[in-house]
This record gives structure tokens, sequence and C-alpha cells, in this order.
């Protein structure tokens, strides 16, 4: 290996690991905020309702239909399907888009969490 590849080389490995290790940080960050944001009301498992419904399976999910969990009728009838757009303004302001909702959490108001949360329960199906 002459002396040219063998730097370029550790450059490069060095940048993959870099880009592996950011992906993980940004899917814990979002497992991280749920952890510390919904997790005592919310389960990420499917058919495991606490205070609030399960969160497994919510992208694409119609508001207030999640089997076996008993809604509001404000969010039954608010017509959200939820997807990225509608999680985001929810989870940032609840009370104001589906006012009567028993969710009675303040909302987080850093978009890069919501962001990461938003990337954690995508993957949740």
């Amino acid at each position: 290996m002459n002396r040219m590849t063998k730097p370029a080389l550790l450059l490069a490995a060095a940048a993959l690991a870099l880009s592996f290790g950011a992906r993980n940080a940004a899917a814990e960050s979002g497992a991280d905020v749920f952890t510390d944001n919904c997790s005592t009301c919310h389960s990420p498992d499917a058919g495991v309702d606490k205070q609030g419904p399960s969160l497994f399976g919510i992208i694409g999910r119609k508001a207030g239909t999640e089997s076996g969990y008993v809604y509001t009728p404000a969010t039954k009838n608010s017509g959200i399907t939820w997807d990225a757009a509608s999680l985001d303004k929810y989870i940032t302001n609840p009370q104001g888009v589906i006012p009567g909702t028993k969710m009675l959490f303040p909302g987080i108001k850093s978009a890069d969490d919501r962001k990461a949360l938003i990337g954690y329960l995508s993957g949740l199906h």
C-alpha cells in the first residue's frame, strides 16, 4: 500500500464510522425523547394501552381509532389521520390542535426533538 492510499482509506473508514454513529444517535434521540416525554402514558408496543393509547402503528392511523382505548369525542371527531405534519402540530400543542382531548401535556417545543420523536414513531410498525 503506498503512502497516499493508507491515509485515504483511514479517512474514508473514519467518515463511514461517523456517519453510522450519527444515524444511530438520531435513532436513539427519538427513543430518548419518547422515554422522556411519552412513555409514562403511552407504550410503543402493539395493543399495550396505558393512560393513553399505544403509539405502535400511529402513522397512517385515524385519530381516535386504536382498538380497545376509550377516546374523547373531540379526538374521535377530529378528522385527523396521523402523519408527520399532523403529529408535529399535535405534539407541539395537543390542546390547541384538539380542544377537549384528555391528553394533558404541555407539548414539546423543540423542533429537533419533535422531528426525532416522529422519526421514532414512524418506525413503530
